[in-house]
This record gives structure tokens, C-alpha cells and sequence, in this order.
């Protein structure tokens, strides 16, 4: 039966075509094995699950993908960026990075998320048309606004408090 063409033939033809895509996303940045999975199935939508799985565990056991590495890069990048706590943990885990593997590197205690809450409102006071850095009332529409901007970045309520009581006049 020459020329018959099984799915098993297609497969073990696709291999390294899939780690060659595989390697070229993970050269541009690193990616969770969720993130490299979904993209991998968009562009080869008829391949077996079975040989994706087979090509990200290779990966994987040579180093090349690695959780741990994606999620310690993606926590320093977002924590750059000016996000919170719960903005990066949330993101991690829409990308299908394990919820165990998450708590394991972010520290929802950590000074660091204090002093970004911090600097992003001194950031966001000091960009006002006259530069001046007012103290602001408790009740104000300001007040309430840099409240709500850092939420949306995912701080913590605690962070949020302290970091607005230094421009909060009594």
C-alpha cells in the first residue's frame, strides 16, 4: 500500500515543523505551555493533541519552556509596568499558569507592591498641568479617582490606604 497516507505518517511529519514554531514564539519571548499550546493549535488546527502534548513536554524537559521561567519574567515585566498584586495573578492564570506555581513566586505582602502604589500616584500627581503636589482631601473627586486607578491596576485596598495617606490633608 504505497502512497496511502496515515495520520501517524502526518504526525510524525509535523514534529519538527511544531518545535520549529514552538522555538521561534518561545526566541521571541518567553510563554507558558498554555500560551504556546493555544498558539500552536491557531496555526496547525488539524494536528493530534496527543503530538502538540509530545513536542511542549520535550520542550519542557530540555529547558527550552518553562513555567517557572515565564511566570518570574511576566511578574517583573508587569510589576515594571505598575501593576498590583492581583492585576499579574490574575493574568497568569488566564494564561494557564498553575495557581500553586503563582502564590509560590508572588508575594501578595511584599514591600514592593507598597512602593509601586506609591510611585505611580506621586507619577500621576506630578503630571498635572502645574506640576504642584497638593495635598488632597479624603472625600475629593481626586481622591477618589487615584483610588480607583489603582485599583484597576489590582493593588490591594491596604496598599491603596497607605499609599494615598501621605497626600491626603487632615
Amino acid at each position: 500500500m504505497r502512497g496511502l497516507v496515515t495520520m501517524d505518517s502526518l504526525d510524525s511529519a509535523y514534529s519538527p515543523v511544531l518545535r520549529r514554531a514552538a522555538m521561534y514564539f518561545l526566541a521571541r519571548r518567553e510563554h507558558s505551555s498554555h500560551e504556546l499550546k493555544i498558539k500552536l493549535n491557531r496555526k496547525f488546527s488539524g494536528v493530534s493533541q496527543i503530538l502538540m502534548l509530545e513536542v511542549l513536554s520535550s520542550l519542557a524537559a530540555e529547558g527550552l519552556q518553562s513555567d517557572e521561567r515565564y511566570t518570574e519574567s511576566r511578574i517583573r515585566y508587569r510589576q515594571e509596568r505598575g501593576f498590583g498584586y492581583h492585576h499579574i495573578r490574575n493574568e497568569l492564570i488566564s494564561k494557564g499558569v498553575d495557581p500553586y506555581l503563582i502564590d509560590k513566586k508572588l508575594d501578595p505582602d511584599a514591600d514592593s507592591w507598597l512602593h509601586s502604589a506609591r510611585e505611580l500616584v506621586e507619577k500621576r500627581l506630578s503630571a498635572e498641568k502645574d506640576g504642584s503636589f497638593q495635598e488632597i482631601s479624603f472625600a475629593s473627586p481626586k481622591h477618589k479617582k487615584l483610588t480607583r486607578f489603582l485599583e484597576a491596576r489590582g493593588f490591594a485596598q491596604r496598599d491603596i490606604r497607605i499609599a494615598l495617606e501621605g497626600i491626603i490633608a487632615t
